[in-house]
């Protein structure tokens, strides 16, 4: 069965700031405070996708949050109109402004964990959408990003959208960042990779937080119908996540049948790679793509977001290409290392880089910003909106964005009630342009 591997890439929204939310996330501190622009940074995502259409990938656009979120904050207590709420809310609770204003959302390899038809017992593309309770900002995603799964794919018989698992600290998870598929073509079976930081069942005194558990994979695996011979679980190294790596794509990046990965991304090493070799017998020889931290340490990857790139299978290439952002490029080392990888035959054959400072300085790559879907042609056609990129939907997207979002965004700014207005005026000509109907966020269902 032919299938090909989609990127659905979040949009980013009207809000995109820096606040400074994301704990163990080192570049989110370091520009919490500084002036964004939200401008800018969808048109960067845009012109992103658009590149990726260009050279003949299946390219799709997941739509972005309605934010300020003010049920969030009628839930806490405040009342009146909604310019009341934030006014009030800026005064007396301006974190909360901060976190029902962000547009954390963009990041759309966190908003759920997916299989494809070819691993499922039932031959269903199963989605799970991530609860992110480990961050308050996050944990009030799972809901929209549901019902934009759900508007997507909504064919029942070829798409089977999961709510998030419980709220429940032993079940945080933080979606397809932490999962890794691999393959010898999309379409056949493969190998899932779910990859946790802590076990619920054991006590956790890390300096910054682990956010993937393994009893949430475990989950995930059960009820995506997985094969648990072809179903693997790693733990993510603990000194990755202390050392900034909060999602194991920061450290780790994979695709077909080849898994690039920073030497100290899992706690057992040697172990991780028997497992996969253990799961891919069969079906695939599996090509390891390490990097000694000898020549990256772990604090240049996660700098410069070496691995959270995208691994892609371009038509018409023999190998690989690692689409990595410009950051990679501008380091010292992971330029070198990225030069050394592409002149010998390995399987990664081309680096190439991708503009996308505005989510980089919040700690996105390239990675960050996009879903992985495996799809037939049958699944394709399925799709039940106008989120495929295409040269119109582009010209429309653009213009959309130079007329609706701001050039510069302070977190002070959050305090304006016209930015609610630009906002939900924003995303309501969105949703015109991506078919995805007029009770699509909650502003619009009253």
């Amino acid at each position: 069965m032919t299938a090909i591997e989609a990127n659905f890439d979040g949009l980013v929204g009207p809000t995109h700031n820096y606040g400074g939310l994301s704990e163990g996330n080192l570049a989110s501190a370091r520009s919490e405070g500084l002036a964004s622009s939200p401008r800018e940074a969808v048109l960067e995502g845009i012109a992103k996708m658009k590149s990726l259409a260009d050279i003949g990938l299946l390219q799709g656009v997941m739509p972005p949050h309605e934010r300020p979120y003010l049920p969030l904050l009628r839930t806490l207590g405040f009342s009146g109109s909604d310019t009341q709420i934030i006014e009030r809310v800026s005064r007396e609770a301006p974190h909360l402004l901060r976190r029902a204003s962000s547009a954390s959302a963009m990041w759309a390899a966190n908003a759920a964990m997916v299989s494809p038809s070819a691993d499922s017992a039932d031959g269903r593309v199963h989605f799970t959408s991530a609860n992110l309770l480990t961050t308050g900002h996050r944990a009030i995603e799972a809901p929209q990003t549901q019902r934009a799964l759900a508007r997507i794919f909504a064919d029942d018989e070829r798409f089977c959208v999961h709510e998030a698992l419980p709220y429940q600290s032993d079940f945080a998870d933080e979606g397809a960042a932490n999962h890794v598929r691999l393959c010898a073509d999309h379409g056949e079976a493969g190998v899932e990779l779910l990859v946790w930081g802590r076990d619920a069942a054991s006590s956790y005194d890390g300096r910054f937080p682990a956010r993937q558990t393994r009893q949430s994979c475990e989950a995930i695996a059960r009820r995506h119908q997985l094969d648990p011979a072809r179903t693997v679980l790693v733990q993510q190294s603990r000194t990755a996540i202390q050392a900034g790596a909060f999602h194991n794509d920061v450290v780790c990046v994979g695709t077909r049948t080849c898994l690039f990965y920073h030497e100290q991304a899992f706690e057992d090493r040697k172990g991780a790679v028997a497992a996969i070799r253990r799961a891919a017998d069969g079906l695939f020889e599996p090509d390891f793509v390490e990097v000694p931290a000898s020549e990256v340490s772990l604090d240049d990857a996660i700098t410069s977001y070496l691995f959270n790139s995208q691994l892609l299978q371009v038509p018409g290439e023999d190998r690989l290409v690692l689409l990595a952002p410009e950051e990679t490029r501008e380091n010292t080392a992971t330029r070198a290392y990225c030069d050394r990888l592409v002149s010998g035959n390995g399987p990664i054959g081309a680096v190439h880089f991708a503009s996308v400072r505005q989510s980089m300085r919040n700690g996105g790559g390239p990675a960050c910003l996009r879903l992985r879907v495996v799809l037939t042609q049958s699944e394709r056609e399925a799709l039940s909106a106008n989120v495929i990129m295409t040269p119109d939907l582009f010209a429309a997207l653009n213009a959309w964005g130079a007329k609706h979002y701001r050039e510069s965004l302070m977190p002070a700014d959050l305090a304006d009630p016209q930015l609610l207005v630009e906002s939900r005026q924003a995303l309501d000509a969105l949703t015109g342009l991506l078919d995805l109907g007029s009770d699509f966020y909650p502003f619009q269902r009253g």
